[in-house]
């Protein structure tokens, strides 16, 4: 019986007793929005420092520095009351995200705001800290290793008549043929490049031979052309 009352006088505090959403400090609250913004900042910068796709987008990148300090703050919450955190976990159970991410990369950014995220809304703001300095050096190193080797397109279209000078020209290149077509006496290729540099010089050669209508080279990224 005594069990059973505990049990009770427990629940009844975890559920209504309003204390229990006070045990966070102010002190507590403004360190965690002060770390998580710093730490969503350093997502900001490392994230537009180091972009390699397409387009853009600050609006997207600022989502970070926001996801960041969310997370905080629903840690936060949770963290003062049990009931509460189960609550919010079947809360964001039903939430869906329909826009469509096109690089990986991203989600790795999402992923590292909201781990900073909980780690700071735990107090755990050294692992917070130095876990996000790791990650930016990390993905600095990585990002800087992909562009002293990128991957381009080139697109040639030429007559029969530069056919031997163009297959002489690629094989120094050391190209991977992606497509061929051949159509009303033109032949249109798409070889895949590895440049170590921004030497083009190649380019204005193929363009002086006789036989070749255009000569185009563009950015690969594996999905996309940009």
């Amino acid at each position: 019986m005594d069990e059973t009352v505990n049990f009770q006088d427990v629940f009844k505090k975890s559920v209504l007793h309003l204390e229990a959403f006070r045990a966070v400090s102010y002190i507590d609250i403004f360190l965690g929005l002060i770390c998580s913004f710093a730490i969503g900042m350093i997502i900001f910068y490392v994230y537009k420092k180091f972009f390699r796709g397409v387009v853009y987008s600050y609006n997207y990148n600022a989502s970070f520095v926001l996801m960041t300090m969310i997370t905080t703050l629903i840690i936060m919450t949770i963290s003062t009351n049990i009931i509460l955190s189960l609550g919010m976990v079947g809360a964001l159970s039903i939430v869906r995200f329909r826009t469509a991410v096109k690089d990986p990369l991203d989600i790795v950014y999402m992923f590292w705001a909201i781990a900073a995220g909980i780690a700071t809304g735990a107090k755990m703001y050294p692992l917070a800290l130095i876990g996000s300095l790791a990650f930016g050096i990390t993905l600095a190193w990585l990002s800087r290793k992909k562009i002293k080797q990128q991957t381009y397109l080139l697109i040639i279209r030429h007559t029969d008549e530069a056919t031997d000078e163009i297959r002489v020209q690629l094989r120094k290149l050391n190209t991977t043929l992606k497509s061929k077509t051949i159509r009303n006496g033109y032949t249109e290729q798409t070889v895949e490049v590895n440049l170590k540099d921004d030497n083009t010089s190649f380019m204005r050669i193929m363009d002086q031979t006789d036989g070749v209508e255009s000569c185009s080279l563009v950015n690969y990224t594996g999905d996309y052309a940009q």
